[in-house]
């Protein structure tokens, strides 16, 4: 769902009147290592699959278990009339939205959060909310609201996620984006409660739209980049703010501008491309540059973000032409797709027209080395590429999501690609990426992948 830019100034009136902790009761917590994998509900040790579902009015939320071999059969379906998740299942709520994980009570078992953006509140329309699913033995178990920054309608609090320990004191914290404000939400998560204090991060004339999570310094904290739209001139332009974490909070560090503006800018992922020990932020803004889109690859620096370059379908390597309409970035992703140690990065671009039919897409795979990530050896996959099954067809939607996971073991990432005639799943293997073995696969498989 998209969200309307606005100013916060009653949502910023809301957080200081509250003076402090806003707490809700919820059940019991125990004390266990932090789980290996922020997306491993029930404690196995694989990784785990959590998607948006339509399946009740209200929204659903969709896991399926990470087995050895990649995806199993065990799943389950949570929405807002499940045994003990706060709410009612409504038409609109549209829980499960949008998603992110972490295991907030640090029990050894990944949660998630969860949010419903339509959510009415007290008369409120659209107020929005938050919930925390808690991992269990069994998977995802109950759940507990989390406390709202204000309480104003059309807030769409938790229209976008994200997780880190933003202040490095080995917690971890929600970051949410409430009425185009981003929030951390400061405090202790357990089942016993939710005590947490809204920190207002992007203080100023600046509308939060999308939220980037990840370690870009070298020290204890996880850093934050908001993509939002700043005021000037009677109009709005488009951004990428950095805030470098620390044990004052985060502080922001570089702007850059992104030719868009918009409630859904893009995403993004955070990994050291050049292995030079700081990560490297890689955004997908598919609606830039006339909808041709492009990806920035902003480096990382011991200060934080510095600088930064575009990334296109004219790049040196990179296959095929910018045209209006490609959504080139329209979905990224980060892993290892050969083995060699260096991180790769899938690019979708879901409107890609071929053989004369429009939103036909495809996919790009950029090959990282010790030089960082170029068009060099790059792989470009659609429906016309030999091996791939089926026919380029208008309207399809090849590669809108990308995301890149091991699933067979082999220590390669493999390609798992949306498309609207039939999702697929590509494996890496020792020269990257190959038709060899494609399989057709859930697109729950796909959206599933955690960032």
């Amino acid at each position: 769902m998209r969200k309307s830019l606005r100013l916060s100034l009653a949502t910023a009136a809301a957080v200081a009147l509250s003076g402090g902790l806003l707490a809700i009761p919820a059940g019991a917590a125990g004390a266990a290592p932090q789980a290996t994998f922020p997306d491993d509900f029930n404690g196995d040790g694989f990784r785990d699959y959590a998607s948006a579902s339509t399946s009740s009015p209200g929204g659903t939320v969709r896991v399926v278990f990470g087995t050895s071999r990649g995806i199993g059969g065990a799943s389950q379906l949570i929405h807002q009339d499940s045994p003990g998740v706060p709410g009612a299942d409504e038409a609109g709520d549209l829980f499960g939205e949008v998603r992110t994980a972490a295991d907030f009570d640090r029990d050894g078992y990944g949660d998630l959060a969860v949010s419903a953006t339509g959510e009415d509140i007290g008369g409120r329309d659209q107020r929005g909310a938050v919930t925390i699913l808690w991992g269990s033995p069994s998977g995802l178990s109950g759940g507990t609201s989390v406390p709202s920054a204000g309480y104003q309608a059309w807030n769409l609090f938790g229209s976008d996620l994200a997780t880190g320990d933003f202040d490095g004191d080995g917690d971890t914290e929600l970051a949410a984006v409430e009425s185009s404000d981003a929030f951390v939400f400061q405090g202790s998560y357990s089942r016993a409660a939710i005590a947490v204090r809204p920190v207002h991060v992007d203080t100023g004339r600046y509308y939060a739209a999308n939220l980037i999570a990840g370690k870009v310094t070298k020290d204890r904290a996880t850093d934050l980049v908001i993509l939002g739209s700043i005021p000037a001139n009677s109009r709005l332009t488009g951004h990428a703010r950095f805030y470098r974490g620390g044990a004052t909070g985060l502080v922001q560090g570089r702007t850059i501008p992104i030719d868009v503006v918009q409630d859904d800018m893009g995403e993004g992922v955070v990994t050291d491309f050049d292995k030079d020990g700081y990560g490297d932020i890689a955004i997908g803004t598919p609606d830039t540059n006339g909808e041709k889109g492009y990806v920035t690859l902003w480096s990382g620096t011991g200060k934080g973000a510095g600088s930064y370059k575009r990334i296109t379908q004219a790049t040196s390597g990179v296959a095929g032409s910018p045209e209006a309409g490609d959504h080139f970035g329209s979905s990224v992703a980060v892993g290892d797709v050969n083995g060699d140690g260096n991180p790769d990065l899938a690019i979708g671009a879901g409107g890609e027209k071929l053989n004369g039919r429009a939103d036909a897409g495809a996919v790009h795979v950029l090959r990282g080395s010790k030089l960082g990530l170029s068009g060099k050896n790059s792989q470009y996959f659609s429906r016309a590429t030999a091996g791939v099954p089926g026919s380029v067809t208008q309207n399809e939607e090849f590669g809108k999501v990308v995301r890149l996971r091991d699933v067979n073991g082999d220590s390669r990432a493999d390609l798992h690609v949306t498309a609207n005639q039939g999702s697929l799943r590509l494996l890496g293997s020792r020269t990257g990426v190959t038709t060899s073995g494609i399989r057709g696969i859930a697109t729950y498989e796909v959206t599933g992948i955690l960032h």
